[in-house]
């Protein structure tokens, strides 16, 4: 219930009580971030639910395949299960039909409110503590998919209309079977599922406190950061040196690679953090301002554990940015990849941030990336106050 109070906190509800179906399909609908309407939308959300469900046989599968060693399938198929349901939330109010209305004929457990909630519809018994991935899964989950695919089928007829609001109960039907046999609690999935979509795109956006705001000012992030980055030439190898009050700042750097890729400028990513996100163990090390006050923090939060796993995320995502052209132009993130950042901090404080902030973190790393690659160097300056990171051009490297 923490969860759901969250939620209609966020989205400005004052429901109590369990989630019902029509009160989840207003908050699909309120998370829906597209521009498209009309036919269009209606064929990108039919895409939807029908490639969600196959994402859903993906992780059955997988589970069959590997058994005990996919360990992530009961994540998976909660949060599968919740995708589902949120195309089909959106499909059906695309069609002017409540889930409600799908729901009729699925009976209600004796005793409860008139308007139907996820909890009505499940086992009494159910305890949903680990999700099934037997035979009787498959065959609940292949039917689903023949429910969905068959909507997909019949959507470019032009008498879609007339059979639409009984196919989509026959999908929601066999959605809640499919469920049931899994052990996959639909309430926790839409919940679940709403949670994900808040924590990527807020009503209301909340950066947080610092981590170290109660810590003393020698040991704090510093609340302004002016970095210095440029080139110089050192017995034929280029090196890119970062400096503070002109003060070099760590090693020089090169790209470590034959790839002449300018991974020498990835400090900027370590800024962004910082700047954006209020966080890194690297120029905590490289500033001197480690919270060694606290044993606890200094190992676990600031020691080379934490290090190592900052630089490997600069690294891994500097190299997936670089295949997608330094995400120039680009505006938004898959949640694949925050999904993998998110879960690569999940024994650090920065897990507390949500998939936008990271996506920001992201975004604007590259974009001062790309600056420092155009004009050779110059000055990124932090303000981890305002959470803001600008690129100033140094005098004389204008391109």
């Amino acid at each position: 219930m923490t969860a759901l109070t969250r939620i209609r906190h966020e989205l400005g509800s004052d429901a109590d009580g369990p989630l019902s179906l029509n009160e989840y399909q207003r908050y699909a609908l309120r998370t829906y971030k597209g521009d498209l309407v009309g036919a269009e939308l209606f064929r990108f959300l039919l895409l939807g639910l029908h490639g969600e469900v196959g994402s859903l046989l993906s992780e059955l599968k997988k589970k069959q395949r590997d058994r005990g060693a996919y360990v992530a399938y009961a994540s998976a198929a909660i949060e599968e299960t919740g995708d589902v349901l949120w195309y089909l939330a959106n499909v059906a109010t695309a069609a002017s039909i409540s889930l409600s209305d799908l729901a009729r004929g699925i009976e209600p457990a004796p005793g409860r409110a008139e308007e139907t909630s996820f909890s009505d519809l499940e086992p009494q018994a159910a305890l949903f503590e680990e999700p099934a991935s037997n035979g009787a899964v498959q065959t609940a989950l292949l039917a689903l998919a023949a429910r969905a695919g068959d909507v997909v089928s019949k959507s470019s007829r032009p008498d879609v209309e007339s059979e639409l609001g009984r196919d989509l109960a026959l999908v929601f039907r066999a959605l809640v079977e499919a469920a049931a046999m899994a052990h996959v609690s639909l309430e926790v999935a839409a919940t679940g599922n709403l949670v994900k979509l808040l924590d990527r795109w807020p009503v209301h956006k909340d950066w947080g406190a610092l981590y170290d705001d109660s810590f003393h000012p020698d040991e704090q992030l510093p609340r302004y950061v002016q970095m210095v980055f440029r080139e110089r030439e050192v017995n034929g190898t280029t090196y890119a040196f970062q400096s503070i009050n002109g003060v070099n700042v760590g090693d020089r750097l090169t790209d470590n690679s034959a790839g002449n890729d300018d991974y020498r400028f990835h400090d900027v990513f370590h800024l962004a953090f910082a700047a954006i996100l209020g966080w890194s163990p690297v120029l905590r090390a490289l500033l001197k301002v480690k919270r060694k006050s606290d044993g606890r923090v200094d190992e676990q939060q600031d020691g080379a554990r934490a290090i190592i796993t900052e630089e490997g995320i600069s690294n891994w995502v500097f190299a997936h940015g670089l295949r997608h052209n330094a995400f120039e132009q680009v505006d938004s993130l898959d949640f694949a990849l925050l999904k993998t950042v998110h879960e690569m901090v999940r024994d650090y404080e920065v897990r507390s941030r949500p998939l936008w902030m990271w996506e920001q973190a992201i975004l604007r790393g590259f974009a001062l990336f790309r600056e420092l690659r155009r004009h050779r160097g110059g000055t990124i300056v932090a303000d981890l106050n305002n959470r803001t990171i600008t690129f100033r051009e140094a005098p004389g490297t204008a391109k």
